[in-house]
């Protein structure tokens, strides 16, 4: 099964990144209830395998953490092949991320070895961009460059099955784990 771990965005980032999707002239929109923040990508892994990550996290005292948009950034170089909204390298998500990366390595599972680069897909645009369709995203890019919210508390981190299909990928929620507010909140919202 084809599976990560992963923060569901909390409410108030949606609408100004749902704004830039629609500015878009070109390419596959991620669906508002895909949007997600990913902390480690686990790759195809058995039920076993997950089973005993469900444990593992289910038995920790995860940190909380706040997100926040600083910008856009593409992916791909100079045909991009997707867009995403850049989020803050705060403590506390660097603190769950160090967490998450420990436990699957304690259940065994291996992750591939990269910096990690929090970010939310926003569009996918299949091959890359060349062309007149580069110069339309760039068109509809440069009034959302500036792009930055609040800092947001996350809710909760999220084991996912994702199933690909001819549409985009399919996603089910297999656990979730509450998060506490991060420290030095009071009740939350932008700080």
């Amino acid at each position: 099964m084809r599976a990560f771990l992963a923060l569901p965005l909390p409410e108030p980032l949606i609408p100004p990144l749902l704004a830039v999707q629609e500015a878009l002239p070109v390419g596959r929109a991620v669906p508002e209830e895909n949007l997600h923040v990913t902390l480690a990508f686990l790759g195809e892994v058995e039920e076993a395998e997950l089973q005993e990550l469900h444990l593992e996290l289910e038995g920790q005292a995860l940190p909380g953490c706040r997100l926040r948009v600083t910008g856009l950034e593409s992916f791909g170089g100079r045909a991009p092949r997707l867009l995403a909204a850049e989020i803050a390298s705060e403590p506390g998500l660097l603190a769950l991320h160090g967490r998450v990366v420990r436990a699957c390595r304690a259940t065994g599972i291996q992750l591939e070895r990269r910096r990690f680069r929090p970010h939310v897909t926003l569009t996918r645009f299949g091959a890359g961009l060349r062309g007149e369709a580069l110069a339309r995203f760039e068109r509809g890019v440069a009034g959302q460059v500036a792009l930055a919210t609040g800092a947001e508390a996350a809710e909760e981190l999220r084991l996912v099955a994702s199933t690909l299909s001819p549409e985009g990928a399919i996603y089910e929620t297999l656990a979730a784990y509450a998060l506490p507010l991060p420290s030095g909140d009071a009740g939350g919202g932008a700080g």
